[in-house]
């Protein structure tokens, strides 16, 4: 069973996709920066706790993108061109964020 903690990650998810999404060739936007809001999606449990695995679907009006994501507690050098951002968790400290399709 996952452990979710109500907390709060700086900076968030959707602010780490508002300036990741525009430097995806698959990103359908105009100009400028996206407008995010998230739309839905769900988590998937590491049984080892390693990593988090999320599918979120963020929408910018009426354009929605499913994103996977992974978090992690250390960087992997071996996919570093995956990485969205950092952003820190209240709980657990520092974590890396990677395109989950990577």
């Amino acid at each position: 069973m996952s452990l979710i903690h109500r907390t709060t990650m700086k900076p968030t998810k959707l602010e780490l996709l508002t300036d990741w999404l525009p430097t995806r060739s698959w990103y359908r936007g105009g100009a400028g920066r996206p407008s995010l809001a998230k739309a839905g999606g769900f988590r998937l449990d590491d049984p080892a706790g390693d990593v988090g695995i999320e599918f979120m679907v963020a929408a910018d009006g009426l354009t929605a993108y499913h994103v996977p994501l992974t978090y992690r507690g250390n960087p992997l050098a071996e996919i570093g061109d995956a990485l969205i951002g950092t952003s820190e968790h209240e709980v657990l400290g520092l974590r890396w964020i990677y395109d989950g399709t990577r």
